[in-house]
């Protein structure tokens, strides 16, 4: 079994912010697999239980802001009887130019607040990620991370998406190492 993370916030005031990143990935990749379930609420968060690949696979959207991010995954882990070994946890990344990507194995926060409570709330960085570039506005980071994307860059996201749904069908194939060295290259 699987868990797959999208961080975000909840609320139409997010929708198609910098830091919603997650959430629109999940929701994209749903939708590219023709998974039509609707979300349900469990563990403060929206979830989707759906099969890939023959094995179960959970995504949640986290619904208790970014910085409490760790609250809903550290439950879903624990009724699940999982390690943090099984989670795929996608965020946004300021230290990454709109249209890269990154996945990683393990490591720090990287300073995303979402990250942080995850690692906190699991007492380990060992799980995995995929990191999603939105540039940086050194100035302002926090009114940066929760402004809207402009037509152009969503465009760009569009078509970064296309390549990110790849990835995640990949993911449910392929070990992680693989993955990591046939896409980071890319990215």
């Amino acid at each position: 079994m699987k868990l797959v993370v999208g961080l975000g916030n909840k609320g139409r005031e997010y929708e198609n912010t910098r830091h919603n990143m997650g959430f629109m990935l999940v929701d994209r990749y749903l939708q590219y697999k023709n998974i039509t379930d609707k979300f349900k609420e469990k563990f403060n968060a929206m979830y989707i239980e759906t099969t890939i690949n023959n094995e179960k696979v959970i995504f949640i959207k986290p619904m208790t802001y970014m910085n409490n991010s760790g609250i809903a995954v550290r439950s879903f882990l624990d009724f699940y009887k999982l390690n943090s070994e099984d989670i795929l946890v996608i965020s946004d990344d300021l230290d990454l130019d709109l249209g890269k990507f990154r996945l990683r194995r393990n490591g720090s926060s990287g300073g995303h607040n979402g990250l942080k409570s995850i690692i906190s709330h699991l007492g380990t960085d060992n799980f995995k990620r995929l990191r999603i570039g939105i540039s940086n506005d050194k100035d302002d980071v926090i009114n940066y991370v929760l402004s809207k994307f402009s037509k152009k860059e969503l465009s760009e996201i569009d078509i970064m998406f296309d390549t990110l749904v790849d990835v995640l069908d990949d993911y449910f194939g392929m070990d992680f190492t693989s993955l990591m060295s046939k896409y980071n290259r890319k990215g």
